[in-house]
């Protein structure tokens, strides 16, 4: 499972209350059936931690190191294009020479398609797809590798459906409201670019914190201090997609060699776009977090956690999720600070200032 071992890609999500005392039982109420039992129709239910074929979720299997860690299953057979075609193709084939006609109609090679449906699909092994989280009680946010728009809302959905619970996505206008009451979506535009007005580009403060941090790393010596995290280091590296919504090339994407100091990563600054997507790198005392984020939702990407010296499973695995609560603690430290400085207006006038001459006197290479 990718929170035990290796890079973790996920979403991060609010929990707006403790779970209820019977939130196990509920989880076992909801057990996905059994995956032999899926046919035309997709079935889905909660499994545990363990593997996907595990429907026994109890307090056993339903915590591991102290954590709640449960995987969301769905299971659906379904008929390989080629092997359809192929099949549907040879039956079309024989009933032409059977009733000696030289083409089949639509109707009957409907009904055809139908019948090989039918037969094909019992043979086809079940395709399993998860969605695991991890919850962590102490912070109340759930932490699941559904980092895709259908993976969140089949998520989201199918977790209210047991508990009763609406999961809030930590993206960036959410945890605005959430963390400083905040609604970036009352800001007004503001252009990254000195050879721009504000009037003719949008706002968004997920691809704006994300350019901020580059700027941050750049300009102010990359080192910020947040509350009790104390000093964080910020890096932005390649490849690097940046965006601005309107006329021309909406989307620039940069890779290989050294992106930031590109002549097209400068001039896609001047032309008003802002990151999208980036490999974001915080230091924090000796451990190193690297990261693909995308701004705009707060999907993590790749994060490569520090390493950790942990003589059993177990215990690796309860590291690994402190280090993963530290790194979102430390980033969402990060975008608090943006915030306070975005939202005040004359602050935020002498930060434009500082970041027009950073846009234009960034030295390239060609």
């Amino acid at each position: 499972m990718p929170f035990e071992h290796g890079t973790i890609s996920c979403r991060i999500f609010q929990v707006p209350r403790t779970l209820p005392k019977d939130a196990i039982e509920r989880f076992a109420g909801d057990v996905a059936p059994p995956v032999d039992s899926s046919a035309h129709v997709e079935i889905r239910g909660w499994v545990s931690g363990r593997h996907l074929l595990d429907r026994v979720i109890n307090e056993d299997t339903a915590y591991y190191g102290g954590f709640l860690r449960l995987t969301l299953l769905s299971a659906q057979r379904k008929i390989p294009t080629t092997l359809l075609r192929a099949e549907c193709r040879m039956e079309e084939l024989a009933h032409m020479a059977t009733h000696g006609i030289d083409f089949v109609d639509r109707k009957q090679r409907a009904e055809i398609r139908q019948t090989v449906e039918e037969r094909l699909l019992p043979q086809m092994p079940p395709q399993l797809n998860g969605i695991p989280f991890v919850y962590i009680e102490n912070s109340g946010v759930i932490y699941a590798s559904a980092t895709s728009i259908r993976q969140m809302d089949s998520f989201m959905a199918f977790f209210t459906h047991t508990l009763g619970m609406q999961l809030t996505p930590c993206m960036p206008g959410a945890l605005a409201q959430e963390r400083r009451s905040v609604r970036v979506e009352d800001w007004r535009p503001s252009s990254w670019s000195p050879d721009l007005t504000d009037g003719s580009v949008e706002a968004s403060a997920g691809r704006e914190f994300l350019t901020w941090l580059w700027f941050t790393g750049e300009a102010r010596g990359g080192i910020l201090r947040v509350g009790d995290l104390g000093e964080v280091g910020i890096l932005i590296e390649g490849p690097l997609t940046l965006f601005l919504e309107g006329n021309g090339a909406h989307e620039t994407v940069l890779r290989r060699g050294d992106p930031l100091c590109s002549a097209e990563a400068k001039a896609s600054l001047l032309a008003g776009k802002t990151l999208r997507t980036a490999k974001l790198t915080l230091t924090l005392g000796e451990d190193i977090f690297v990261t693909t984020l995308d701004a705009e939702e707060f999907v993590l990407r790749s994060l490569r956690l520090p390493d950790i010296d942990a003589l059993d499973a177990v215990s690796r695995f309860q590291e690994r999720m402190f280090k993963l609560d530290t790194f979102r603690e430390a980033l969402f430290s990060l975008y608090d600070r943006f915030i306070e400085e975005r939202r005040d207006s004359s602050i935020w006038k002498k930060t434009k200032k500082e970041i027009h001459q950073w846009v234009s006197t960034r030295k390239t290479r060609h």
